[in-house]
């Protein structure tokens, strides 16, 4: 039987017809009206609550759509039978969605940051806006593998500035190396595919390709990268490299390395080399060095992967990689109909900033901000410990730098005492996936690029002071 003891409240927030509708779907789902009932007539019903007519029938047809009731022509509006959901024992609260944010470190020396003062705001800004008003068809979907014209762009400065061999035709534009990587694993992966990734070295791409079905073994790092005979031990099919510079020991592998590489990847079909360009364009002693898939060859077995993420900022998330033909072929049959994963807007905004010349001056601009940055840094960690008690590694590519305390208290011990001082930074034995007793030891890594020039000296007393304490005096 329908109970009319409720009310409805006029001055409430909630409608009247949804607190109507709160009310008797209540009402089913407790068992209160049953299969069958017939509900009064929408003007009765009206009458009795001293509502409007439309009141109480937005309320029944809100009901009826949701399943709760019947209309009947010319009979009215009868419940439907109501099956509840399992009866579940009393759960814990949840936990909060987000935890709350740890306090910001006074200085932050993480390896993924960049100076956000260096991007190219007004820029990259005003092409964004004249695209915005002159270029309504980058509404529309465009080519899945990126739009035609930014991958005939990239070709040209890949060709020209990194020594890769490839059409146009060849490149996938996606958002971020990460999910390229993603996709690489999905058409790689299968009976005893095995991936070598290097040891110490990012652990996100060995996360990627174990999440996506492809086991990695970790092969170590010698003096010139990558070890052929380890590679060649592990019994793996791919080969995921850092070749122009390493992260994080900086090593920048030589070109009889690379030829090693390249002859294993081609004593066997199927095997690849996946190359990520990581802070190749971040070289301040000379040019960088011309890519390892330029030395294979556009048809060779290798697969190149770079990222604008510090070359503009990381919330830009625009990566490439370019395909050898089989692979590319592959790739077609299985994601070519997976519409693109970047912006129109961006793309072609980058594909001016390109073709106009913006971008290699905007490197310029930057190599030389970062390479200032980094001689500063040298030179107050120098001043602020002597030359004789530390050792500085990494100064002529990438954003960031390896620091040796000779006679340190030990990498963790190091690592506390500079989060304590309000320094964020991590130790290198952190990036050791197996054998991190091989790690060098008091040896942290710290990246510079977000540091201002101004708090460099405060950064380098901070670490005196954390690491030698007041004995060691201040800087």
């Amino acid at each position: 039987m329908l109970d009319l003891t409720f009310c409805l409240d006029p001055a409430a927030s909630i409608p009247l017809y949804q607190q109507l509708y709160e009310s008797l779907a209540g009402q089913i789902r407790s068992g209160r009206l049953h299969c069958g009932d017939r509900l009064p007539g929408k003007r009765s019903l009206a009458g009795q609550l001293a509502v409007a007519v439309n009141t109480v029938d937005t309320a029944y047809q809100m009901l009826v759509a949701e399943g709760y009731l019947e209309a009947r022509p010319k009979s009215g509006f009868f419940v439907l039978e109501y099956v509840g959901g399992p009866s579940q024992p009393p759960q814990a609260p949840l936990p909060p969605l987000e935890l709350p944010p740890e306090p910001a470190p006074r200085f932050d020396l993480s390896t993924g940051a960049v100076d956000t003062a260096l991007f190219p705001f007004r820029t990259w800004g005003r092409i964004q806006k004249e695209l915005l008003y002159a270029g309504p068809e980058l509404l529309c979907h465009g080519h899945r593998q990126g739009d035609g014209e930014l991958r005939r762009e990239l070709a040209v400065y890949l060709r020209a500035y990194r020594g890769v061999a490839c059409d146009p035709g060849q490149i996938v534009v996606g958002a971020g190396v990460e999910y390229l990587l993603g996709l690489l694993a999905q058409l790689l992966r299968g009976p005893g595919c095995t991936a070598a990734v290097e040891n110490p070295g990012y652990d996100r791409p060995r996360t990627i390709l174990e999440n996506n079905g492809v086991p990695c073994r970790s092969v170590e790092i010698d003096g010139s990268g990558l070890s052929p005979a380890g590679l060649e031990e592990s019994g793996a099919s791919l080969c995921y490299v850092t070749p122009s510079h390493h992260f994080p020991t900086g090593v920048t592998m030589p070109v009889g390395r690379r030829a090693q590489l390249l002859r294993w990847a081609a004593a066997q079909p199927g095997r690849y080399i996946l190359e990520d360009d990581y802070d190749a364009e971040f070289r301040f002693d000379m040019r960088p060095l011309p890519s390892l898939q330029g030395m294979a060859g556009p048809g060779g077995p290798v697969v190149y992967l770079c990222t604008f993420s510090k070359s503009l900022a990381p919330s830009i998330r625009i990566a490439c990689m370019v395909l050898p033909g089989p692979l590319l072929e592959r790739y077609r049959a299985a994601f070519g109909s997976y519409a693109n994963t970047v912006s129109r807007f961006e793309q072609q905004t980058l594909r001016r900033f390109l073709a106009e010349g913006y971008f290699t001056r905007h490197l310029a601009r930057m190599r030389g901000a970062y390479k200032g940055r980094m001689e500063r840094l040298v030179r107050e960690l120098e001043a602020a410990f002597g030359r004789e008690r530390i050792r500085l590694q990494g100064r002529h590519t990438g954003l960031h730098l390896l620091l040796t305390l000779l006679d340190g208290p030990g990498e963790a011990a190091m690592e506390a005492s500079a989060f304590a001082a309000g320094v964020r930074l991590r130790g290198l034995g952190g990036y050791y996936m197996e054998q991190a007793e091989r790690c060098p030891a008091n040896t942290v890594v710290l990246g510079y690029a977000s540091l201002r020039d101004e708090e460099i000296p405060a950064l380098a007393a901070a670490l005196r002071r954390a690491w030698l304490g007041s004995a060691g005096g201040t800087a």
